[in-house]
């Protein structure tokens, strides 16, 4: 166990980035398909194929699920992860070839780099020849790389975000999660409840609390940023229909709501993935209160592992000020 999503066999994990414009894309690749549900709880978000994953539909397995950044244009990487698996023969049967079922989202990180160049076609290529079956890369990697968080007053008090994963094993069964953290909130330490990352205060040496400056009667609406989004996958080695799918993805927000305060506003597109490639049986309950946890153990890794870039300082800067008593 490796503690990453790849922990669970039949599930790959690739990434490709453009270090310089500052975005990136992630593809969780399930080849010979995943029974696939998806929950957004986000008030802004940018996502494909959501409605073939709801459960009256037809199709009941996706071959990838793919995570980018570059907002709305970014979704343009998953026609390369469609591209790279008809290749391979991968995809739902319709008699005269396959069409490889890719749902995926997308989050905001223009605020970095450039905007003008986003993960395309090419880049989702990339990232599905680059995937691999024991895959723990974190941090300023794939959707992660333009990542930030605590966006309440805007860029110059942000601090890196990036890709997080994590995993957990009980008997048979193995739960994993990769998660993009990209959040206009604070990120919470769910077994402290202390803030780890979020909005820098005036000084930009320890944290404020984005809570906190929400409650002053003084806040302008029009301090909030809105170029945010929290994007993730859950996968499981059981046995489970495209309803009990969908409902772990909804269960798994419950991680999101432990780390990341506040979560689901206005101006976040907060979407999770449940990918299930039915090796053993297994309670939905189970793998939804699991998933929930690693979800919320993968942010946190996901900003414990993200190095300054950008000119945003990461939570080791504020972790090495705090331990040589500068900061809160």
């Amino acid at each position: 166990m490796d503690s990453s999503i790849t922990d669970i066999p039949g599930i790959k994990v690739g990434h490709a980035q453009n270090i310089d414009a500052g975005t990136g894309c992630t593809v969780i690749l399930c080849e010979d398909g995943a029974v696939t549900g998806a929950d957004v709880r986000g008030g802004g978000p940018g996502t494909r194929e959501i409605a073939a994953l709801d459960p009256v539909n037809l199709v009941s397995k996706a071959h990838a699920v793919y995570l980018g950044g570059g907002s709305a244009y970014g979704l343009d990487g998953a026609a390369g992860v469609m591209q790279y698996l008809e290749g391979k023969g991968f995809g739902f049967n319709v008699g005269i070839g396959v069409v490889p079922i890719v749902p995926g989202a997308v989050l905001f990180d223009f605020f970095v780099g450039r905007y003008d160049i986003r993960p395309d076609k090419e880049m989702g290529f990339l990232a599905c020849q680059n995937a691999k079956d024991n895959n723990k890369d974190e941090g300023n990697i794939g959707a992660g790389t333009g990542a930030a968080v605590g966006k309440i007053k805007g860029p110059d008090y942000f601090m890196k975000g990036g890709l997080g994963t994590a995993s957990r094993k009980v008997g048979d069964l193995i739960v994993g999660a990769i998660v993009a953290v990209n959040c206009f909130g604070d990120i919470i330490c769910p077994f402290t409840g202390r803030i780890i990352a979020g909005t820098l205060d005036e000084e930009k040496k320890n944290l404020a609390d984005t809570m906190s400056i929400l409650s002053s009667p003084d806040t302008s609406k029009s301090s909030a940023f809105s170029g945010n989004t929290t994007i993730g996958c859950i996968g499981v080695n059981a046995n489970l229909t495209k309803a009990e799918s969908t409902k772990v993805a909804m269960m798994a927000h419950d991680g999101f709501a432990r780390a990341i305060n506040p979560i689901h506003t206005m101006y976040d597109g907060d979407t999770i993935f449940c990918m299930a490639t039915g090796e053993v049986q297994a309670d939905p309950t189970i793998i939804g209160a699991l998933g929930a946890e690693v979800m919320a153990e993968a942010i946190v890794n996901a900003v414990k592992s993200a190095e300054t870039a950008y000119g945003i300082p990461c939570y080791n800067d504020i972790a090495k000020k705090e331990r040589d008593g500068d900061s809160l």
